[in-house]
C-alpha cells in the first residue's frame, strides 16, 4: 500500500494552484489553506497500513478494498464497509478520497466496455484502472460542463468548456476552462466527462488531466472561514476540500488517457453515487450521534419532545441504511461481470436525504437550545475572573464546563459553521443535484409496466396493455439552459 509520505511527495509536482482571494500557493503541503486537509489524506493512506484497520480496509489477499473491482455481492459489501468506516471519521466532510478516484477508473472501464468501443479504447481503460489500483493515485471528477460565462457566448458553437486545438501523434491538445469539481488542489489527476461535448470519430470522450501538467492552472474557491483552535472548531479546522475550477492552456492529453464513454448523462458515476450516499449517510449518522450525546449532556433523556426529535433523525438514518443495504444485496452487473450497487435503491436513498437534510440539521440546533450559541472556548475557561462563573453555568450533572462546551462547540461546527454552509451549498449540485438523482431513479426503476398492468387485473373488462416504459426512457432536460436577452452579448 502506498504510504502517506508517497502521496505528500506526489503533490510537489510543479502544480499551479490559486486560492480565490488568497493568491497563488507555492506548496499545498505547507500552505495554511491546504496543509490540514493534506494531512487528512496522508492519514487515509497510512490507515491502510495500520494493523488495527486491516480487517476493515484490506482484503484477504492483501489488496486494499479501496482498489478492488468487485465482482460479487460479498466483495461489494466489503468495499462498502471500507467506505463507511473511513468516511465517518470526518463526519462525512471528506467526500472525495483516493477510494473515490478508483471508483472513477472503474466507471471509465465499464463505460468503454458498455459502448463496445474500439479495442484500443477498452485496453486503455483497463490499463488505466489497473495502474490506479497499482499506484493508488488520487483522482477526482469533473463533469466538463461549461461555466456561466461560456454559456453566455453568442455563438452556440462557443458555449463549451473545452475545445480541441489540434490532434497530434501523441494525443489531443486542449484549451478551455472547466467548472466546479471537488478537491482539485489535493488530487493528482482529474477525470473530465462528456459534458465538454468533445467527440472523436463521433464517439463521446472523457479524458484524464494531471493536475501538475504543463499548462494546467487550478483555481480553488476561498477557504471556508475557520478557527485555528481545534477546540473551538474540531471539524472546520481540519476539513476543507476547496472545490474549484481548472484552466487548460494548450494541454497535451496523451491518447492512452482519452476514453470512449457514454453520451451525457454518462454512466461513469455508476459507483460514485454509492460513495456519495455513504458520505451523506455519515453526516446524518454523525448528526444523530451528536444529538444522542447532547441529549445526555443536557439531561433530556426523558424529555418527550426531545425523544421525538431523536426518533425523527433515526428514521431518516434508517431509511438510507436500508437503501444502501438493498442496493448491495440486489446489485446490477455489467456485461463483464462487475458488481454495481442497484441504482434504483441508491437514488431513492439520495432523494430521501436531499429532502431530510435541512430538517436533520435544524433538529441538532434545536436540541441543545441557546447553549449552542454561547458555549465558551477553552481559553475562556482559563481566564481567572471567568473560570468559576463559567463552571457554574456549564458544568454539573457529571460534566465539567470544558466537557460540555467541547460537545456544544462540535455541534456548532457541524451544523452552523462556514464548513456546513459550504457542504450544504455544494451538495445541492453534487452528482447532478436533486434533479440528477430523480433522473437516475426514473431511468433505473424497472416496474413501470408490471405495476401499471397489475392494477388492470382488478377491472372486470378487457383492457389495453399499458406500456409505461417511456417514463423512464424519456430524455432528461438540461439543468442549465441559458437564454440570452435580445441584443446582449
Amino acid at each position: 500500500m502506498r504510504t502517506g509520505a508517497d502521496y505528500r511527495a506526489a503533490l510537489r509536482d510543479g502544480r499551479k494552484v490559486v486560492i480565490m482571494g488568497g493568491g497563488a500557493i507555492e506548496d499545498v503541503v505547507t500552505h495554511p489553506a491546504t496543509a490540514a486537509m493534506v494531512e487528512q489524506y496522508i492519514a487515509w493512506y497510512d490507515r491502510h497500513r495500520d494493523p488495527e484497520w486491516a480487517g476493515t480496509l484490506v482484503a484477504p489477499d492483501g489488496t486494499p478494498w479501496a482498489f478492488v473491482l468487485p465482482r460479487t455481492v460479498d466483495e461489494a459489501q466489503a468495499v462498502g464497509r471500507s467506505i463507511a468506516k473511513t468516511i465517518f471519521l470526518s463526519a462525512g466532510n471528506i467526500t472525495h478520497t483516493p477510494h473515490y478516484g478508483h471508483l472513477i477508473a472503474m466507471g471509465v472501464l465499464a463505460a468503454a466496455e458498455k459502448q463496445n468501443a474500439a479495442p484500443h479504447y477498452i485496453a486503455n481503460a483497463a490499463a488505466y484502472r489497473e495502474g490506479v489500483a497499482r499506484d493508488q493515485r488520487f483522482i477526482t471528477f469533473c463533469g466538463g460542463a461549461p461555466i456561466v460565462g461560456q454559456r453566455m457566448q453568442p455563438d452556440p458553437a462557443d458555449r463549451v468548456s473545452v475545445k480541441i486545438v489540434r490532434e497530434t501523434d501523441s494525443g489531443l491538445v486542449l484549451r478551455g476552462q472547466l467548472g466546479m469539481h471537488t478537491s482539485p488542489a489535493y488530487a493528482e489527476e482529474v477525470y473530465v466527462g462528456t459534458l465538454t461535448g468533445l467527440q472523436i470519430d463521433k464517439q463521446p470522450i472523457g479524458f484524464i488531466v494531471p493536475v501538475g501538467a504543463r499548462g494546467v492552472t487550478t483555481l480553488c474557491r476561498k477557504p471556508a472561514a475557520r478557527e485555528a483552535n481545534p477546540f473551538m472548531a474540531p471539524l472546520s479546522s481540519r476539513y476543507d476540500e476547496l472545490d474549484g475550477q481548472m484552466w487548460l492552456d494548450d494541454v497535451l492529453i496523451p491518447w492512452e488517457r482519452v476514453f470512449a464513454v457514454d453520451p451525457a448523462p454518462e454512466a461513469i458515476p455508476r459507483w460514485l453515487r454509492w460513495h456519495h450516499l455513504y458520505g451523506w449517510l455519515a453526516k446524518a449518522e454523525f448528526t444523530l450521534g451528536l444529538a444522542f450525546a447532547l441529549t445526555d449532556a443536557l439531561g433530556l433523556r426523558e424529555h418527550d419532545l426531545t425523544i421525538e426529535y431523536l426518533v425523527d433523525i433515526i428514521a431518516e438514518v434508517q431509511i438510507v441504511r436500508s437503501c444502501i443495504a438493498a442496493a448491495e444485496l440486489e446489485p446490477e452487473f455489467t456485461p463483464s461481470g462487475y458488481c454495481v450497487p442497484n441504482h434504483a435503491h441508491l437514488a431513492a436513498g439520495g432523494i430521501s436525504l436531499f429532502k431530510a437534510r435541512q430538517r436533520i440539521a435544524e433538529l441538532l440546533r434545536v436540541i441543545p437550545g441557546s447553549s449552542l450559541v454561547v458555549a465558551p472556548g477553552d481559553a475562556d475557561l482559563q481566564i481567572p475572573e471567568l473560570a468559576q462563573g463559567l463552571e457554574e453555568s456549564f458544568g454539573g450533572g457529571g460534566y465539567t464546563a470544558r466537557q460540555r462546551s467541547a460537545l456544544l462547540l462540535m455541534a456548532w461546527d457541524h451544523v452552523s459553521s462556514a464548513l456546513d454552509g459550504r457542504e450544504s451549498a455544494f451538495e445541492l449540485h453534487a452528482s447532478g443535484g436533486l434533479p440528477g438523482w430523480r433522473a437516475w431513479l426514473r431511468r433505473s426503476f424497472t416496474d413501470y409496466n408490471r405495476l401499471a398492468n397489475a392494477v388492470l387485473e382488478f377491472i372486470d373488462l378487457d383492457m389495453p396493455e399499458i406500456d409505461a416504459s417511456m417514463i423512464g426512457a424519456a430524455p432528461v432536460g438540461s439543468r442549465r439552459a441559458v437564454t440570452l436577452p435580445a441584443g446582449k452579448k
